[in-house]
């Protein structure tokens, strides 16, 4: 395998810390950038040289990506509460337009940028694929949307070679962004929103990352957008039962309308904006039981040869036991 020198932005999170980890494995040169590099003791452990850096710094990116020849941009502000759509943009438009021009300038040889299936929005008509119309529903995702399109506007220009990934619901050891239902449903404190039958499609991070291997490597890739999830969709109703059996408690039963939820959502965000403290409910999370995420991934597996390979089973017993062993539940 050839060795090059990469460049990964988000690296203190969950995808981009396992991404390093990975690259360090296959015997890479790594470079991170961090707004605060003292915090980075893993990243080091895996041989990689992490730099001070920030994606509204240009200078700062500029100084970084000298000597790189890929850059995978997985960093992006992600949802926290209160945050404004001025901060979105700031960081996941005007940000990765940062980080594309000091590519431009540094000669690099390809950009693999992270997006999100978010950016579909609502699948009305599933499986959703790369075709399927742009659907944001929230500053997230419009953020997204707006900076996957600055991305690909690079490469239609010729500037740079970009290609475009879509993650579905990334999970696996060392996520958190689902701990909240696992340990809803260990301490039997979740409650359906809804039927239950809105479809969901995960993908376990191991099987992220080969794909994300794959949009780096790839002859074809380049110039190309691909959905990476995994090989099938779920009901809410059946990803509550695997996680309820790898926890070793009863699935919950209870259902309650959703409609009344979303409403009071919407309320008890009028109501603390003004205060500058996060509502105890927010329409965001109400989603989750609302909208369909169904993907067809042919065109990573066509093209790509991207091959799914952890059962959603094996992968939540595996994220379970991770928030056992750390004892987050």
């Amino acid at each position: 395998m050839t060795t090059e020198r990469v460049l990964v932005t988000g690296a203190t999170g969950f995808t981009g810390g396992h991404l390093c980890e990975r690259l360090a494995r296959d015997g890479h040169s790594i470079r991170a950038v961090a707004r605060q590099p003292d915090n980075c003791s893993d990243l080091r452990r895996w041989g990689v040289e992490v730099v001070p850096g920030d994606l509204r710094d240009p200078a700062s990116l500029e100084k970084a990506i000298q000597g790189v020849d890929v850059v995978y941009h997985i960093a992006a502000l992600f949802r926290p509460e209160n945050v404004s759509r001025k901060d979105m943009w700031e960081t996941n438009v005007q940000g990765t337009r940062n980080i594309l021009d000091a590519s431009v300038k540094a000669g690099v040889r390809r950009f693999i940028h992270c997006s999100t299936v978010g950016v579909h929005g609502d699948i009305k008509n599933p499986p959703g694929n790369e075709e399927t119309p742009y659907g944001p529903g929230d500053y997230y995702q419009e953020s997204k949307t707006e900076g996957e399109r600055v991305a690909m506007q690079y490469a239609a220009d010729g500037r740079l070679p970009v290609v475009v990934f879509r993650p579905g619901g990334i999970y696996g050891p060392g996520d958190l962004r689902f701990l909240k239902l696992f340990k809803g449903i260990k301490k039997r404190g979740f409650v359906m929103l809804g039927s239950g039958e809105v479809a969901y499609q995960m993908v376990y991070i191991d099987d992220l990352i080969d794909g994300i291997l794959r949009c780096g490597t790839h002859e074809k890739a380049v110039g190309n957008v691909y959905i990476l999830t995994g090989d099938t969709p779920v009901t809410l109703n059946r990803l509550v039962e695997v996680i309820a059996e790898a926890l070793s408690v009863s699935a919950p039963r209870l259902h309650v309308p959703v409609t009344p939820v979303y409403v009071a959502g919407f309320i008890l965000e009028l109501l603390c904006k003004p205060f500058g403290i996060h509502p105890p409910l927010y329409r965001r999370r109400v989603d989750f039981f609302r909208k369909t995420r169904s993907f067809d991934i042919s065109k990573a597996k066509n093209e790509l040869g991207f091959r799914p390979q952890t059962e959603l089973k094996t992968g939540v017993t595996l994220t379970a036991a991770w928030y056992t062993k750390n004892n987050l539940l």
